[in-house]
């Protein structure tokens, strides 16, 4: 089930302020968030954000395609190692 239209988008408090001081002081770097919850607003378009995936902070330039996605749909949390199968040996 997807939120309400009436609520508007979700986004911590915590991203949005990092990304407003982002972009007043001028600096180009890495907003490290632990927020995948979080919805990416239009204002965030061009920014680089490091979401964390339960091991390390992964890079994630957002573009204008990613806006009204989830920060937890750019940054993957499980490793797929291939299937069972016959390994060959030697």
């Amino acid at each position: 089930m997807t939120r309400s239209v009436w609520k508007g988008p979700f986004i911590d408090g915590s991203v949005l302020k990092k990304s407003d001081s982002m972009v007043k002081s001028g600096k180009n770097g890495i907003i490290k968030t632990w927020s995948r919850r979080s919805t990416i607003l239009p204002q965030f378009v061009g920014q680089t954000f490091g979401v964390y995936n339960g091991h390390k902070f992964i890079p994630v330039l957002v573009k204008e395609d990613m806006v009204g996605h989830k920060f937890g749909e750019f940054s993957p949390t499980r490793t797929f190692n291939g299937h069972g199968g016959d390994k060959k040996v030697g």
